[in-house]
């Protein structure tokens, strides 16, 4: 009951309206992104999953602002995506998102500690500060006794332990993830997503997570089904279910 309240008092973090991409293939225009809508409220786990091919990493790309947009507006955190420049961009990401991996892109001559703390020596704090909330990062993500290890002296399980504990050093208030469990087996991957679920609760964040699985895909609270570039369901794992069935958008 308490959940259900949180969810409805909270404003939306990320707004998405009426959102195209285009890439033009010779002579052949193609839609990466179709007519995109949708509203993610701050501190839900959302997953977007299709099959390879349906725009779901493109629309990634874009909510982290990596990609612009053809035609629409990405509003996060109340700014407008679409009208940064590259060095706003780069700047937001840093104070707002956190990035997890399916590569994990952990620095192999550093210790689990020297990873997690490496985006915080980008905003300047002191190596102290900054090797205390490491520790405590990893303290959370159930990696205690490994602090001290490189990623050749952990498993793929544990290193992405250590890929989850970076994304969150920084405090976004989003974090995106990118095929995440896609280098781990199954019994890894359902713990690295329930350590997923359980810290984005705890900190009372905003995960969304792309992938081609539906059973991964199911751990989010919401999950955004792509095709061909347009949502055509929203999945609400708390019991309510809606089909996109509008007319389609001219561009």
């Amino acid at each position: 009951m308490d959940e259900q309240f949180r969810y409805r008092d909270t404003q939306p973090v990320i707004q998405v309206k009426d959102l195209y991409k285009i890439y033009r293939v010779g002579e052949t225009r193609v839609r990466a992104l179709n007519g995109v809508d949708f509203t993610i409220d701050r501190g839900n786990f959302c997953s977007i999953v299709g099959t390879s091919g349906s725009g779901k990493s493109t629309l990634l790309n874009m909510l982290a602002g990596l990609e612009k947009p053809t035609k629409g507006e990405i509003i996060i955190a109340g700014e407008h995506m679409e009208k940064k420049t590259e060095n706003q961009l780069v700047a937001f990401r840093r104070e707002h998102i956190g990035f997890i991996f399916q590569s994990f892109n952990l620095m192999g001559t550093m210790n689990a500690i020297e990873n997690v703390a490496l985006p915080l020596t980008f905003q300047g704090m002191d190596k102290k500060s900054r090797n205390k909330k490491a520790e405590e990062m990893l303290d959370l993500v159930g990696l205690t006794k490994h602090k001290k290890h490189r990623p050749n002296q952990m498993s793929g399980g544990q290193q992405q332990r250590v890929g989850v504990a970076r994304a969150l050093v920084v405090e976004p208030e989003i974090i995106f993830a990118d095929e995440p469990t896609g280098n781990l087996d199954s019994n890894t991957s359902v713990e690295v997503m329930n350590l997923m679920k359980k810290v984005v609760r705890e900190k009372n964040q905003t995960l969304v997570m792309v992938t081609h699985d539906n059973y991964l895909a199911g751990f989010a609270d919401i999950i955004f089904h792509i095709k061909d570039g347009k949502i055509v369901q929203i999945e609400d794992n708390r019991g309510k279910q809606n089909s996109f069935q509008g007319e389609e958008k001219n561009e």
